[in-house]
């Protein structure tokens, strides 16, 4: 497989480890969609996404009789109790975003789909597409690519399959998922560089961690602080396991997310890519 044909999805590493992260496929990806009408979407609750030959679909359907009904509490805000100082509050910046609503069940979905590889301490990775109605974006899509995959990274291929799901349902890819086996919940290097690809395009693009096995958080939800984390990353030029400078203010790269949902009655649907591989 070409270096032109793969990129780096959701990776870390350890020293000694090299990867890379090729910015410009998200940027592929992401081009279409940010260009869209605000108002593109005017019935996210019966959206259905397209059978991709040979990729089924598995849609799982909340408790839904009419998405306008659907009530929305802050008590469904996520709020990460276990963040430790360095976190940081959510910055000023954070005010400015739309509001971002994910279901209830969508982590759970993803680590059921990713449990064989979980359980041979092996990363998967997945792309969040999302809707906009009513001044707010609803993750209505899980996509889950062709992968290679290492106990420390997870390497998306095929990124066309991606782009087309997307583009042809009018969606923004709103960020991404991933699991970290055996490791804490925190963003790496290589995790802070594919996050930035993301964000930089839509500034409300979250980064979901999935960490089973860390005995203080599970899951962690989070978005580069900007403009500090924002300017770190835009400078860097490097790429594998390394380090960042510190932020112009001092505060932290990367922060836990404000402003993102869990809704109980949003209906998503699931795109695993991985059964044409």
């Amino acid at each position: 497989m070409s270096d032109k044909s793969a990129r780096k999805c959701g990776t870390h590493s350890t020293p000694g480890t090299t990867v890379y992260l090729d910015a410009a496929i998200v940027q592929k990806i992401t081009q279409c969609q940010v260009n869209q009408p605000t108002a593109m979407d005017h019935n996210v609750g019966s959206c259905a996404v397209k059978h991709h030959y040979p990729s089924p679909i598995v849609s799982w359907i909340e408790d839904l009789s009419s998405f306008g009904s659907a009530s929305f509490s802050h008590d469904t805000e996520y709020v990460d109790d276990q963040s430790t100082p360095s976190f940081g509050q959510s910055s000023a910046s954070s005010n400015n975003l739309r509001d971002v609503q994910i279901s209830v069940r969508l982590t759970d979905e993803f680590m059921e789909l990713a449990k064989e590889n979980t359980s041979n301490n092996l990363e998967t990775c997945g792309i969040l597409g999302a809707s906009f109605r009513d001044g707010a974006y609803y993750v209505t899509t899980l996509i889950i690519p062709k992968q290679e995959t290492t106990a420390h990274s997870c390497q998306a291929f095929n990124e066309e399959e991606i782009h087309a799901i997307l583009s042809e349902q009018s969606l923004y890819p709103a960020g991404w998922i991933h699991t970290h086996p055996s490791q804490t919940c925190f963003l790496s290097s290589i995790d802070l560089h594919t996050q930035y690809s993301y964000q930089v395009m839509l500034p409300e693009a979250v980064a979901i961690v999935a960490a089973p096995t860390d005995p203080t958080r599970s899951y962690g939800i989070f978005r580069l602080t900007d403009p500090g984390g924002m300017d770190v990353l835009r400078e860097c030029g490097e790429s594998g396991f390394h380090t960042h400078r510190e932020t112009t203010d001092g505060g932290p790269i990367y922060e836990t997310c404000s402003k993102v949902h869990f809704n109980p009655n949003l209906r998503f649907e699931i795109v695993d890519l991985r059964s044409g591989a």
